[in-house]
């Protein structure tokens, strides 16, 4: 009776843990150009369960690679069902965030548009991480949006603080203790209190973020003006929602903070339209679990791709008996061919001088001589 009781515990918490381990992604398509499909409600209705493997696939198509080889037929069939069929159509630039602490944004903040109209799924996060498998780097840039905030100025603060549409209010009796104010769609404001270290902390990862994107931005300057443009990954995680879902003293300023994050994603969805030409499209993962700042759901793989004449030696140093073998043999039937080809040669040159001058019967039969 024992044992089946732990096995009913093991078998509900097993249950309980596949459950948490759901998330959603959003497909954000560029505001002047179709890349993604359009996504009726209907469609929202029959939409299937995405893998985290298969959102890595579409994220390479997305940059114009094939998925991987082994890729099943199921999960060919949802890529379709996300991606337009014209595979000479890609915006060859992605933008990925993953996002721990938020479930379902729609369901946060309703009145954003960005998320309400990009293409959702469900999407099963597993227990280990997905691979990205792309080409070589020369092929792809990838450009990590993780980078720790450096050194910053109140004069910083106030500008990220314009950036969204809202103020910094400093504090006379010590620096970079103001207070950051940015509203919302829905009317509310957003206090963030920089002498706070939870606002302290979530405030500046929103700006380390907003930092990496324009830095991501300068280098595609860059990439732009070279002959052979790569196609371009930008990948950033968010861990910010951590923090104030930990402290007990928010007074719901968690779900305050989540609307500001989903304010903060779409002004960067907008920056980088402009600076790509709408040629870029936005994926982002969200997981209502809080990870820890290690751990990351997609990890980008490289293949190497090897030369033909780099395989063939490979496969030819596989056996060296074989190989001696071969060699023998078209060695023999070199000579050998030579020689018969020497002799034939030196036969008809001693046959032709010593030709006695009579006439021949074959040559001359049909010739009148005077």
């Amino acid at each position: 009776m024992k044992i089946f009781h732990v096995f009913l515990i093991s078998s509900l918490l097993f249950s309980f843990s596949r459950a948490e381990s759901t998330g959603s992604v959003f497909f954000i398509d560029s505001s002047t150009h179709q890349f993604l499909r359009t996504q009726s409600p209907n469609d929202v209705a029959q939409s299937k369960s995405m893998l985290l493997h298969e959102v890595g696939a579409a994220v390479s198509v997305l940059l114009g690679f094939a998925p991987p080889v082994a890729f099943s037929a199921a999960g060919s069939s949802k890529l379709n069902e996300v991606l337009i069929p014209n595979p000479f159509d890609r915006p060859l630039a992605v933008f990925m965030l993953e996002v721990s602490g938020v479930d379902d944004p729609v369901v946060v903040d309703p009145k954003n548009d960005l998320f309400r109209n990009a293409l959702k799924s469900s999407v099963d996060l597993g227990s280990s991480k997905a691979d990205i498998q792309l080409p070589d780097e020369e092929e792809v840039s990838v450009i990590s949006l993780d980078e720790p905030l450096e050194d910053y100025t109140e004069e910083n603060i106030s500008d990220f603080a314009s950036w969204l549409g809202g103020s910094y209010v400093t504090d006379a009796t010590k620096t970079l203790h103001g207070v950051l104010t940015i509203p919302l769609a829905n009317g509310d404001n957003v206090n963030l209190h920089m002498s706070k270290k939870v606002h302290r902390e979530f405030a500046l990862k929103l700006f380390a973020l907003s930092q990496n994107i324009r830095k991501a931005m300068k280098i595609h300057e860059d990439l732009s003006e070279t002959l052979q443009r790569p196609a371009e990954f930008l990948m950033a995680s968010f861990d910010g929602i951590k923090a104030l879902q930990e402290q007990d003293d928010t007074d719901g300023f968690d779900k305050q903070g989540m609307r500001l994050l989903l304010a903060t994603v779409s002004k960067i969805f907008d920056s980088l339209q402009t600076a790509y030409e709408g040629q870029i499209v936005g994926v982002v993962v969200f997981n209502g679990v809080p990870q820890s700042e290690a751990k990351t759901l997609m990890n980008v793989m490289f293949t190497s791709r090897s030369s033909p004449r780099w395989l063939a030696e490979t496969k030819s140093s596989h056996n060296t008996t074989t190989l001696a073998a071969q060699m023998l043999v078209r060695r023999t039937l070199a000579w050998v061919t030579g020689i018969v080809l020497l002799t034939a040669t030196l036969l008809g040159v001693y046959f032709l001088l010593n030709m006695p001058l009579t006439r021949d019967t074959l040559l001359y039969s049909n010739v009148k001589l005077d």
